[in-house]
């Protein structure tokens, strides 16, 4: 669904994990008229920052309470967003919303990640929501097309660029995970239940250990949302933090898919990445 083709409403209801995402939304949102409520993740979103805006805060198991405060606030069109370790179902509060659901709950903690969150949202969309996703309420936050740094990819790192692209394609329908590092050609490391952090740090230590023996500036962190994976929800995300961990890894650079990739801090990560010598390339889709 395209951004021209979906006219949101306002306000719209924000669920907010963790990171800075939740508010770069919000704040995307006001720019544009719309008003943003946030449903704050208790224990995982920040509380000093949500301050900023109406809010309520939630559980996470709350479906119940949670779909009674969309409805108070008027929040038709709803978005998750920010960082969020998978839970246990040990660890979810269950209220008598989840319970009665709870046959759908437990099928959509079976699958993978992207699973678990299409299958919530699908929830939600049978009681009346519409779940939209970031390139709908914020485009303004996506990766352009095209090399967005001073340092552009040389034909070395664009060959890996092109075989990072590859194995991600054939890893999509596992629902493993939505990054691969390739240095001189050769798949070094893949992202899985760590996430993009884990692996880079997990390339620094093997850099350290003498087992990359390529020289520094050399490899490319390739990202991309999962071939079967549903764009309104865990797009890539990548902001200053990914690019401290990539120099920290050695790598020359980043690339990434345009239109369906997150920037974090958008100005702040380019201009890490430049202080870096890294590249930071949006691909086409």
């Amino acid at each position: 669904m395209t951004t021209a083709a979906l006219q949101i409403s306002s306000p719209v209801g924000v669920v907010a994990a963790g990171g800075a995402m939740p508010f770069a939304v919000a704040d995307s949102l006001r720019a544009r008229g719309i008003e943003p409520v946030l449903f704050a993740l208790r224990g995982v979103c920040d509380p000093k920052r949500v301050e900023r805006f109406r809010h309520h805060w939630i559980s996470i198991g709350q479906l119940g309470r949670a779909t009674k405060l969309f409805r108070a606030e008027g929040c038709r069109d709803l978005v998750f967003i920010g960082s969020l370790v998978r839970p246990a179902l040990s660890e979810i509060r269950l209220d008598w919303g989840t319970v009665r659901v709870l046959g759908q709950v437990w099928a959509a903690f079976r699958g993978g990640d992207d699973h678990l969150l299409s299958s919530i949202g699908r929830i939600l969309e049978r009681d009346g929501f519409r779940m939209v996703g970031i390139r709908d309420v914020a485009p303004d936050l996506l990766v352009p097309e095209g090399c967005l740094t001073r340092i552009i990819p040389d034909a070395t790192a664009n060959a890996d660029i092109a075989k990072g692209r590859e194995v991600l394609r054939a890893l999509g329908a596992f629902d493993i995970g939505q990054g691969v590092v390739v240095i001189d050609g050769h798949v070094i490391g893949i992202e899985d239940i760590e996430g993009t952090d884990g692996l880079l740090a997990r390339m620094a230590r093997l850099r350290g250990e003498g087992r990359i023996r390529a020289a520094m500036g050399r490899g490319v962190l390739v990202k991309a949302p999962k071939s079967t994976q549903d764009l309104r929800f865990d797009l890539p995300t990548v902001g200053p933090r990914t690019i401290e961990a990539a120099a920290a890894a050695g790598l020359a650079g980043i690339a990434v898919i345009a239109g369906n990739t997150i920037a974090a801090e958008p100005q702040a990560t380019i201009e890490a990445a430049d202080a870096k010598h890294l590249f930071v390339v949006g691909l086409p889709g």
